[in-house]
């Protein structure tokens, strides 16, 4: 009697049966899941940390089709003035530390393992206002491309930034979340 695996072959040597593989995760809860796994995931991340007292560190950790995931740390003082995302929805969490999220609406405190979902030209402020310094894990869907800066957080762009570039010294690295483009 032959099995399945001599009359088919080995599954895995047969693509076309396996299921599709998703160009990125679809959902709030799916980027956030993958935030999760990353940020539980010390030992490929905390090494590349570095700390700088002059401007705020940041390297691309990771980019997926139509997402990119970066990696910041901040100083205690260090912020990132008012600013939004231009067409790119993020989340972010903090990994380790304590940061500041200012708004139009108000403030509020960033602890590690929660996660701050970001819409289109959602404008905000963060910084670190603690004696510690901090880590957070941003993700951007479709990938940053602008950064436009605010007078004060809500306000309209008062200036227009390219998005985040690797630094030179960084090892090798329609709905919210939906569909491609947006």
């Amino acid at each position: 009697m032959n099995s399945d695996i001599q009359i088919a072959g080995d599954w895995l040597d047969i693509p076309h049966l396996l299921p599709p593989v998703p160009a990125h995760p679809s959902t709030v809860s799916g980027f956030a899941h993958l935030a999760r796994a990353i940020a539980a995931d010390r030992a490929s991340w905390e090494p590349l940390v570095e700390y700088d007292a002059t401007s705020r560190w940041y390297h691309r950790l990771r980019t997926g089709p139509g997402y990119e995931v970066w990696l910041l740390s901040w100083v205690p003082g260090q912020g990132s003035e008012a600013h939004d995302h231009g067409r790119s929805s993020g989340l972010f969490t903090v990994l380790h530390g304590r940061l500041t999220e200012r708004t139009a609406h108000g403030q509020r405190a960033l602890r590690p393992g929660a996660h701050h979902v970001i819409a289109p030209g959602y404008a905000h402020d963060i910084v670190n206002d603690s004696l510690e310094p901090a880590v957070s894990l941003h993700i951007y869907f479709p990938g940053l491309t602008e950064m436009p800066f605010h007078a004060v957080p809500g306000a309209q762009p008062a200036t227009t930034a390219p998005a985040l570039a690797a630094p030179v010294t960084a090892a090798p690295a329609a709905a919210m979340f939906g569909g491609a483009g947006g």
